[in-house]
């Protein structure tokens, strides 16, 4: 007798559960053309997606418009300065730019970029920098900047005197 109560017990809370979930579900509105009930909807697809960092340079387009140099990719680690904004930041010389300065923060950083005419770079006060500069005919110099001083670099450097762009810069303490 115990047996049948129970059997009969959970019947009717299993009966009651089924009502409950059908009377939902025909209480959510939907439109049968393009919505059919119980059809399934991914959850994702109206979420926003991941964030992917591709390193490009912010605002690139409006500093080259404005400055004429091209900021490309990065890690963040240097950045474009007002040159009057802070004391020891890494500057860039050149003919056609004349001074550009480059904020460097953290333990190391890595910068892509074209400034053309560059003869000279001074290091920044914590930071030793390796440029990468290229001129015509595939010829191109590394050079390793200590902190803190000048160094000559592409036309300055080239017994050609070619005109050699910057194109990178990495820094390290």
């Amino acid at each position: 007798m115990k047996l049948a109560r129970r059997t009969a017990g959970v019947c009717v809370a299993v009966a009651a559960c089924v009502t409950a979930l059908v009377a939902a579900t025909n209480a959510i509105p939907h439109d049968s053309a393009s919505n059919p009930p119980h059809a399934t909807v991914t959850v994702a697809d109206d979420q926003p997606g991941y964030a992917v960092e591709d390193y490009l340079y912010p605002n690139a387009d409006k500093i080259k418009e404005e400055t004429g140099i091209v900021l490309k990719r990065g890690d963040g680690h240097i950045t474009l300065a007002t040159c009057d904004s802070a004391t020891g930041l890494l500057e860039v010389w050149s003919r056609s730019k004349d001074r550009v300065c480059f904020r460097t923060v953290g333990t190391t950083g890595y910068l892509s970029l074209e400034i053309p005419s560059v003869f000279a770079v001074k290091g920044s006060a914590v930071h030793t920098a390796d440029v990468t500069l290229t001129a015509a005919e595939n010829a191109s110099q590394e050079v390793e900047v200590p902190k803190d001083t000048w160094t000559p670099v592409g036309e300055a450097t080239d017994p050609q005197t070619r005109e050699f762009v910057l194109v990178e810069i990495r820094t390290s303490k």
